[in-house]
């Protein structure tokens, strides 16, 4: 008869193997609470989390910038006292002044009027079949169409959210969600431009793409409202207007 060893070689083989097992999974429990600090490793992985803490981040900077620029344009203005026969500084701030307007670096007051764009109260469940859940939401071709428009109507400043933009600011969606300028906004969208009141609504009314949006106001409940302030002030633009790409349309 055989020797009995072979029944008892994998009962001797798990005996090393278990206690290895666990020291294993005693060193990753232990580096797991020294990187979370006694707190949950999971808990700043939600999605809203992480948009709240980007949008803290921008802000801070974004403050930051705005107080650098400040402290530029303090200086600017000391040197050309101190050295009032600098032409080519004069020269420069002439050019930045003239164009301040256009570009949107300078705070703009006047008569205000404001879109607001809404999601659906609705559900698909009191909606026709063909209604999708994508239809009950607002998107970013909405916004940029009222953007547009206002634009088009001669708006001279023009604000989303609490944020001035000009004519390059680039507005996206993701979902229900609106990102400008490395913020996060959820629903409302507010779009605000400051103009002659009578153009800015005749360039709204005309526009085929608000047509259609309406369409789908009357068809599934998206808000769209549209009110005036007699009198507000945009703050200026705070965002980098330097442009990495550009091509002149002729």
């Amino acid at each position: 008869m055989p020797p009995s060893a072979s029944p008892t070689a994998p009962q001797r083989s798990w005996r090393f193997l278990v206690p290895g097992v666990f020291a294993l999974a005693g060193l990753l429990f232990a580096t797991s609470f020294q990187t979370a600090g006694g707190s949950d490793l999971r808990i700043d992985r939600g999605l809203p989390g992480l948009i709240d803490q980007a949008n803290r981040d921008v802000a801070s900077r974004t403050a930051l910038v705005a107080g650098l620029q400040g402290e530029i344009d303090a200086l600017t203005a000391a040197r050309s006292a101190a050295d009032p026969g600098n032409t080519d500084l004069a020269a420069l701030t002439a050019t930045a002044n003239l164009l301040a307007a256009s570009v949107g670096t300078r705070a703009v007051e006047g008569p205000v009027l404001a879109v607001t764009l809404t999601d659906s109260s609705r559900t698909q469940a009191n909606l026709p079949p063909s209604v999708r859940a994508d239809d009950l939401v607002v998107h970013q071709q909405d916004v940029q169409a009222v953007v547009n428009a206002l634009w088009r109507g001669g708006a001279e400043a023009m604000m989303i959210q609490d944020q001035r933009i000009i004519a390059t600011s680039a507005i996206r969606c993701v979902g229900n969600t609106l990102i400008l300028q490395g913020r996060v906004y959820a629903p409302p969208f507010v779009i605000r431009a400051i103009g002659r009141i009578d153009a800015l609504r005749e360039s709204l009314d005309a526009d085929p793409q608000i047509a259609i949006y309406q369409q789908w106001v009357d068809a599934v409940g998206l808000g769209y409202a549209v009110s005036t302030t007699a009198k507000a002030r945009f703050p200026a633009y705070s965002g980098s207007v330097a442009l990495s790409f550009a091509k002149v349309v002729r």
